[in-house]
């Protein structure tokens, strides 16, 4: 029985850069740090990247965890920080908030890059922007009168 989603991976190239991003910027708090040598066999079966070494932190937020790795071997290739959201693969993950122009406007202070202001979608506010590293997040406010009580709702 799948009872939710526990978090959201993503490998990025410079895993301090990606904390001061997820955590600093975000709010998500480190709450594992971990990194492995090469010849782990258990890592490598899960992983099918070939002999791998890496460095993880797992982070979490009120609700989810995000799952960072940087990978010393293999190196990772270069992504498109521009990569089109209908690129196939995982297009974003979604931060839900309560005044979206206010974290959209501190987001944007901080050096987080977006698609466009927040627009209203008949439902909720919703935009997209990116990590220093060009991976898309969604942040979205859900209109109460359409869900109300919903977490986060206003």
């Amino acid at each position: 029985m799948i009872i939710g989603i526990h978090h959201t991976a993503i490998s990025v190239p410079d895993i301090e850069k990606a904390i001061e991003f997820y955590s600093g910027v975000l709010g998500f708090e480190v709450v594992e740090e971990g990194e492995w040598e090469q010849g782990n066999p258990t890592i490598n079966a899960i992983l099918n990247v070939g002999d791998c070494a890496a460095k993880q932190r797992m982070l979490k937020a009120p609700n989810a965890y995000i799952e960072l790795f940087e990978y010393k071997t293999p190196k990772g290739a270069d992504q498109d920080a521009n990569r089109p959201v209908c690129d196939h693969g995982y297009t974003h993950f979604c931060l839900q908030v309560t005044d979206i122009q206010s974290e959209y406007e501190r987001l944007q202070n901080a050096g987080m890059r977006f698609h466009a202001p927040p627009q209203n979608m008949e439902t909720c506010h919703a935009t997209y922007g990116r990590d220093p590293f060009g991976n898309v997040i969604e942040i979205y406010e859900i209109f109460s009168d359409v869900h109300p009580g919903l977490p986060g709702s206003h």
